[in-house]
């Protein structure tokens, strides 16, 4: 049987954590996310920023664990069942399928975000009755050496005994007085090293993130996603995350890297939030003005929370038949704010606009 590599630290941790370089990096990222939680509300349906960012974190948080799916494919997880996507484009769906459970879970819970709604999202994540590990044997290795470099606690009673702990660091507010920021950080990496499940760790890791950033009020929705910014330095994530693990009292480099991200992620949030609200606004006007009152709200916040939307949408969306539901959408296409598709008998139509906005902003090639 694999022995843990080190007791796991006390919550909150013995160590120095608000240092001078901690709270500087605090400062910052406090400053951006109260800029991002402000303007978020620019978008009149807030419905469409958690669709469409949280489409975008469960393609980023997916490759992080290696599942790689197309734009094609991420867009069209709203247009078919999940049994009939690629694998890959499978576990996206399923993951951002898991966003929104968890965010309505606690909602339904008044903020409180339990253990059994994490077990809730491992079982949606991996289509299982399963909850906390049970067995032995979870190891994490080096990606590149094989080499063993960390053991979770093996235990079933120890990592329950843990996530207790945990839950209660998390729910707790007079329990630590801690900046959140700061706790989220500790919370994270407690969350990995515990590692309670027997797969899906570090994309239900990640959701608890946005989660517990939602029920401090640091947000008023869940669009802040930290996989991206994960993703683009994942080498700096895992060397940190194992620092401290090596050298229990070395938090401050793990704090001011998070801390990092959250400021990095809310400046590149804040600047897709601005850019879908000045093309929906162009998308009005110009509706407005080629379309003879094809015009409505309920029509272009369509377009805006399906990058990729069918004519069943539209109709279900606007309370309106079939056939005008076509007809609309047509016209779209007809002045070019739409293209039409068709994929067997699959048609829809893609607010390329809208798409190619995604794409700049996180960084990718067309």
């Amino acid at each position: 049987m694999l022995q843990p590599t080190y007791p796991l630290p006390n919550l909150p941790p013995n160590a120095e954590l608000e240092t001078v370089a901690v709270l500087r990096a605090l400062s910052n990222a406090h400053r951006h996310l109260a800029e991002l939680k402000g303007r978020a509300g620019i978008i009149p349906n807030q419905g469409i920023l958690i669709d469409t960012l949280g489409l975008q974190e469960a393609k980023a948080s997916s490759e992080i664990e290696n599942i790689v799916t197309t734009q094609d494919e991420l867009f069209q997880n709203n247009l078919l069942p999940h049994d009939s996507l690629p694998g890959p484009a499978k576990e996206v769906a399923l993951y951002r399928d898991a966003l929104k459970r968890g965010n309505d879970a606690m909602q339904k819970h008044r903020g409180v975000i339990t253990n059994n709604i994490l077990i809730e999202l491992f079982q949606l994540l991996k289509g299982t009755t399963g909850g906390f590990r049970v067995t032995p044997g979870t190891s994490l290795k080096n990606q590149s050496t094989g080499e063993i470099i960390y053991v979770p606690p093996q235990d079933a009673n120890a990592i329950v005994n843990y996530m207790t702990k945990l839950e209660h660091f998390i729910n707790d507010d007079d329990a630590c007085h801690l900046d959140p920021l700061i706790k989220m950080a500790i919370i994270h990496h407690q969350f990995e090293s515990i590692h309670p499940f027997p797969d899906g760790n570090g994309r239900i890791g990640r959701i608890l993130n946005v989660l517990y950033l939602t029920r401090s009020n640091l947000l008023e929705i869940p669009i802040l996603y930290l996989s991206r910014e994960i993703n683009r330095t994942k080498s700096e994530y895992y060397r940190l995350l194992q620092a401290v693990r090596d050298h229990h009292k070395n938090w401050e480099s793990w704090i001011i890297y998070m801390l990092n991200m959250i400021a990095e992620t809310a400046k590149i949030t804040l600047k897709l939030i601005e850019g879908i609200h000045t093309l929906m606004r162009e998308y009005k006007q110009r509706m407005r003005r080629e379309t003879e009152k094809l015009y409505s709200q309920d029509l272009l916040n369509n377009l805006f929370r399906y990058p990729y939307t069918r004519i069943d949408y539209v109709r279900s969306d606007l309370d309106v038949s079939r056939q005008t539901a076509a007809k609309y959408l047509e016209k779209l296409v007809s002045i070019g704010l739409l293209e039409k598709h068709q994929t067997g008998r699959n048609q829809y139509y893609i607010n390329t606009q809208l798409v190619n906005l995604l794409i700049k902003t996180a960084g990718e090639k067309k």
